[in-house]
């Protein structure tokens, strides 16, 4: 009964592709927000409807090869892009609030076009976080 039980686990791949789709939608979502795309925005650079990106994105809908060159070519990147650093630590997305500020930091960060700027950020993240130990808030700063 127990060979079995492990042989299944070995034939049946699923736990494991599910995943991964996650992972990819997680990455596809992580670069259309640093690009400042909407999903309209980038479904129609794709192809499809806002409904099937967003079902890419969630991982309900798996994406095939031909359409995930698609999708980094939109994106401006190589199709390993969505599969580097993948391991069971970055198939689970850190905290909502917390993924949700880093995007949009760095999508603000990439629309500042004086590098004295974007130097001067820097140094400010670096005082804060060295001001406050480098703890990341555990409740979310919008409920605060």
């Amino acid at each position: 009964m127990e060979a079995t039980a492990k042989k299944a686990d070995v034939d049946n791949p699923g736990r494991r592709s599910q995943n991964t789709d996650r992972c990819i939608g997680a990455r596809i979502r992580e670069r259309r927000m640093m690009l400042g795309l909407t999903q309209q925005e980038l479904a129609e650079l794709v192809g499809v409807t806002f409904q099937q990106m967003h079902k890419y994105e969630k991982a309900t809908n798996r994406i095939s090869a031909g359409r995930l060159h698609t999708l980094a070519q939109a994106l401006e990147v190589t199709v390993d892009y969505f599969y580097q650093d993948m391991t069971a630590a970055s198939a689970a997305v850190g905290p909502p609030a917390h993924q949700r500020l880093l995007l949009e930091l760095a999508r603000n960060f990439m629309g500042i076009s004086k590098l004295e700027h974007q130097e001067a950020l820097c140094a400010l993240t670096l005082a804060l976080k060295d001001q406050d130990g480098g703890i990341a808030p555990e409740a979310d700063p919008q409920t605060s």
